[in-house]
């Protein structure tokens, strides 16, 4: 009878995950050694996936207890630990030879080799880092998404790159040649996280700092941003449980629906596979979204 349970349970989960293809396929799941994941990041050069994990103390907790964990791309386990020493990690990305993770008020990074920390640098006056990007000349580029921020971390030196209410208070970040593409929480944040007016995915020039509208109206409370590989995006949004795809033109879809606490997923545009931490559900899952993305 257990067993009978058990089995109705992940067919309802998934033809309810997947509500608008049933083709769909949930590839892995995991939930051993995970706890309140926040971010998951796919390295090309190592093959490896590098999985955020706040731990209990919350997003705002000092307390010492984050890490970062390593995986093959089957959701195998290589490295609990992989690097330690971290309070509430969030975005996750690699320069080429690090791997760079955004810390409440700081930046660390760690060798993408050996795991051993290279930088800790504190941010004065930060309060909420949460989404990070690389470019490719090395540019560290990481949202404060409470103050409405974005730094940038250039030349050993940390500057503000843009403020302001015009850029929705920034969650997701994605560099895409001369521009930065920002997945926004929204407008007006509640002390509850929500938000007065939903956040819209947004493209900032990095020379001129022009802001040029992706989606014409709000869309989330957004997270995640990962290219489609066509031109397109796909996109978390936290409080909603969704994963949208915004296409070139602005037009957007939902591919599914979660529960809420859908964060910073990682999307091999190749095989169209997405990799979702469930934040607040303490797992993450590999999904083949190739039916529902052409």
């Amino acid at each position: 009878m257990k067993t009978k349970i058990y089995l109705l349970f992940v067919y309802i989960f998934i033809h309810s995950a997947f509500a608008e293809d049933k083709q769909s396929t949930v590839l892995w799941s995991i939930n051993e050694n995970i706890k309140a994941p926040e971010s998951c990041y796919y390295n090309k050069s190592t093959g490896h996936l590098y999985i955020s994990q706040i731990g209990e103390g919350g997003g705002m907790g000092k307390d010492g207890d984050g890490w970062i964990s390593k995986y093959d791309l089957k959701g195998k386990l290589i490295k609990d630990k992989w690097a330690v020493g971290l309070n509430a990690p969030k975005g996750l990305r690699s320069d080429g030879s690090r791997i760079w993770v955004t810390d409440i008020d700081r930046i660390v990074s760690y060798n993408i080799n050996s795991g051993v920390k290279e930088h800790d640098i504190k941010i004065d006056g930060a309060k909420f880092l949460n989404d990070l990007a690389c470019s490719k000349d090395g540019t560290v580029y990481f949202s404060d998404m409470i103050a409405s921020k974005i730094y940038q971390y250039k030349n050993k030196k940390i500057s503000i790159l843009i403020e302001g209410a015009d850029i929705e208070h920034p969650n997701g970040l994605l560099v895409e040649g001369e521009n930065l593409i920002i997945g926004a929480w929204g407008k007006e944040i509640q002390d509850d996280f929500t938000t007065k007016t939903l956040g819209r995915l947004l493209s900032l020039n990095l020379k001129t700092k022009k802001i040029t509208p992706i989606t014409a109206k709000p869309l989330g409370n957004l997270d995640g941003v990962e290219s489609d590989g066509k031109g397109g995006y796909v996109v978390t949004d936290w409080i909603a449980g969704k994963v949208f795809h915004v296409l070139k033109l602005g037009t957007s879809k939902t591919l599914a629906t979660f529960p809420k606490g859908a964060a910073d997923h990682a999307f091999i545009a190749d095989k169209k596979i997405l990799i979702l931490p469930e934040m607040l559900e303490n797992k993450v899952g590999a999904f083949d979204l190739s039916p529902l993305i052409k």
